[in-house]
């Protein structure tokens, strides 16, 4: 408004102008003044993600640095080097008005492919006119960084001129104007590191009169590309399969259907009268009683922190949660064949969760309450690449219940007491490749933070000569969805990184296992139940496979209690998908991510342990991350740790899943244990009271 009215007084003729006129002026070019000179000083929030003109900055200092070998560079990560923890924690929890407030160093962590070689540097871009390297290390262990969505586009576009790829598509009757082909890191089968090449390999599909070219494999056919060289350096046709037909296989509107079966539900939405229930300022979001920080990072997508509860009775915000992210997504697929038994993705260190993260669909991924929030991260040539609606923020109204009694034990009279379940829910979609995951954190007003992933997209099918299921007479390795097309098993683990800093930064982890007890107390009963309460000492000791005996597992702050006198705590609750992975300890992919063996772990923190394959996922080899931080069996008592938690589903496809899956979830829950000294919800607000109604809107026809 102010820069309006300034523009429209600079228009105005000289003559219209008076003394009152001009002295108005001057006061509001003096606000607009000291309003730039107050955004030009403006820090941001130390977790904030780096901003377009901070990736242009390390772009500039990397480019300039005599450390890195001249020619041609690729940036692979860009990502914020965030500060020591205590120095965060004093910052966001600090006195406001005292030093420990002042602004923090602006870092970034940059992993670029340089001469053959992985290096890694660190930025500083506090100033971004001034920005500099600090360090500088070239990678000499396994392993390779990202991949980037350029060289893979580079890559893919090799095979149409490579002769015999157009003789094998030919030879397959196939037209090379529907073929697409698409990028598969090789994984780690053993090799040694000085035969290690940075190499992909390339499988090829038909599209033609579908959008769905998964469903139609050139089965057979496999390209090796060396992406320093960019060109193809292996080349085999091994079989020739029939390619499955479009028919059948789009999912598009239109081109599935109709006729639509059913009756189609309803049109609704969600109205809130008075807007959103919920603030964004900057980062952050503040809602009900939480607030917390939501930034980004391009390898994990998206990352809560500093999530705090306010505390009426306390009369204070307490800490939940530090830093939590999604470190690794890894997808082994069961078929030992040769154009399939490399198929063990990682799909957070190879491809980048938030490279893969597309522009949410207002009304549809997200309902009509939501907010957006957009995202920027390095392209491969370090400039900054903006992703629109990327992360979105809503409230959710599905009509549960958070809690409610009936009494009818008065003779008089009858009790009811109900209060609305209403969760805060920030949510991002990875499509990666064929796959789509929908991530979840749903924040709820009983304290509890759930954590839920679904899954959804284009199964990955092989091409096959059977075209009906009595004609397969031994392992398939998969179920026969349509002619000529077989759903290869699989499975899904995705493993969450949580710093959890449960009212304050050192917490035990405690195991309540349900033990079986024989009565000697003389009554009838012959047995019953009760807790034997085990705390970690050690990793060894942190380590649960979930499916075993049935126990409670608690984050516990030991030097906090309750005035019952009970250990404040939060408590880990599985919540459907709990698979652990099977494949023998010796095999390749279950080296690279051991640490699907269990489903908790935990950690003594250390800020350089986010990734569970390690920093390196590409070919890595099991070396370095999750599993083999845990084997040092480091003290987890009473210390600063870390939760690691993965979701598993072992999935075998089904033609209902065909040609594309309904959405299945899974996932987990931290639910307070004797955080609160009793049922934060018990203040909670009746419907109807001193709040304005919402409204669950069943449009049937024009609803202006």
């Amino acid at each position: 408004m102010i820069v309006s009215f300034i523009q429209a007084s600079a228009r105005a003729e000289p003559a219209a102008r008076t003394p009152l006129h001009a002295m108005l002026t001057t006061l509001l070019l003096a606000a607009v003044s000291i309003l730039a000179a107050a955004a030009s000083t403006h820090q941001p929030h130390p977790f904030d993600p780096l901003s377009p003109a901070e990736l242009t900055a390390v772009r500039d200092a990397v480019l300039a640095s005599p450390l890195v070998p001249a020619g041609p560079l690729t940036f692979h990560y860009v990502g914020l080097d965030e500060p020591d923890k205590p120095d965060v924690l004093s910052y966001a929890y600090g006195n406001p008005t005292s030093s420990s407030r002042s602004a923090l160093p602006r870092r970034a962590f940059v992993v670029a492919r340089a001469g053959g070689q992985s290096h890694e540097l660190r930025v500083d871009v506090t100033d971004a006119a001034a920005p500099a390297v600090l360090a500088h290390a070239v990678h000499r262990g396994a392993g390779f960084p990202t991949l980037t969505l350029d060289e893979q586009f580079a890559a893919v576009a090799l095979p149409p001129a490579h002769p015999p790829f157009v003789e094998s598509v030919r030879r397959r009757g196939v037209d090379m104007a529907d073929v697409l082909c698409a990028v598969f890191p090789v994984g780690w089968f053993g090799d040694l590191p000085a035969k290690e090449r940075r190499v992909v390999k390339l499988l090829c599909f038909v599209a033609g009169a579908t959008a769905n070219f998964y469903a139609r494999p050139l089965e057979g056919v496999t390209l090796v590309v060396d992406l320093d060289r960019m060109a193809i350096v292996e080349y085999k046709d091994r079989v020739v399969l029939p390619v499955p037909k479009a028919e059948g296989t789009d999912y598009r509107a239109g081109k599935a259907g109709p006729p639509y079966a059913g009756r189609a539900p309803a049109p609704g939405t969600v109205v809130q009268p008075d807007g959103r229930g919920f603030d964004i300022d900057g980062h952050f979001v503040r809602w009900a009683t939480w607030e917390f920080h939501v930034g980004f990072d391009v390898r994990a997508g998206t990352v809560i922190s500093l999530a705090s509860i306010h505390d009426a009775e306390a009369g204070a915000r307490r800490r939940v949660l530090y830093r939590g992210f999604v470190s690794e997504v890894f997808v082994p697929y069961m078929d030992p064949a040769e154009e399939w038994y490399y198929r063990t993705f990682l799909d957070a260190g190879e491809y980048g969760l938030g490279l893969w993260a597309f522009p949410l669909q207002p009304g549809a991924d997200c309902p009509a309450n939501a907010a957006y929030l957009d995202g920027y991260y390095a392209g491969q040539d370090g400039k900054p690449v903006e992703n629109k609606n990327m992360i979105c923020v809503f409230e959710r109204y599905a009509g549960d219940v958070a809690w409610r009694h009936t009494e009818a034990g008065f003779p008089d009279r009858l009790i009811t007491e109900v209060r609305p379940d209403v969760s805060l829910v920030v949510r991002m979609v990875v499509s990666c490749g064929n796959y789509d995951y929908v991530l979840d954190w749903e924040f709820k007003t009983s304290g509890s933070i759930k954590f839920t992933v679904s899954l959804t997209g284009l199964l990955e099918v092989k091409g096959t000569a059977y075209t009906h299921a009595d004609q397969i007479t031994e392992d398939a390795h998969g179920t026969l969805v349509a002619e000529n097309t077989l759903a290869v098993y699989h499975d899904h683990y995705v493993t969450y990184h949580l710093d959890l800093d449960v009212d304050g930064t050192n917490n035990s982890f405690v195991k309540n296992t349900v033990a079986t007890k024989r009565n000697v107390a003389g009554t009838p009963r012959r047995s019953y139940w009760t807790v034997r309460r085990d705390v970690a000492e050690t990793e060894a000791d942190a380590q649960v496979d979930v499916n075993t005996a049935p126990a409670d597992l608690l984050v516990v702050n030991p030097n906090k209690r309750t005035r019952m006198g009970n250990e404040v705590g939060y408590r880990v609750i599985p919540g459907g998908a709990t698979a652990a992975s099977v494949l023998d300890d010796d095999d390749y992919p279950q080296r690279r991510a051991s640490y699907c063996k269990k489903q908790v772990r935990v950690t003594p923190y250390r800020k350089a342990e986010k990734w569970a394959p390690g920093l390196y996922a590409d070919q890595s080899t099991g070396d370095d991350g999750l599993a083999a931080w845990s084997e040092r069996n480091r003290a987890v008592r009473n210390e600063d740790i870390v939760l690691w938690y993965t979701v598993g589903i072992h999935h075998i496809p089904y033609q209902d899943d065909f040609p594309v899956m309904p959405t299945v979830s899974g996932g987990f829950e931290l639910r307070p244990a004797n955080f609160f000294e009793r049922n934060p919800l018990l203040t909670t607000r009746p419907p109807g009271l001193d709040q304005p109604p919402l409204v669950n809107c069943s449009c049937t026809g024009d609803s202006r």
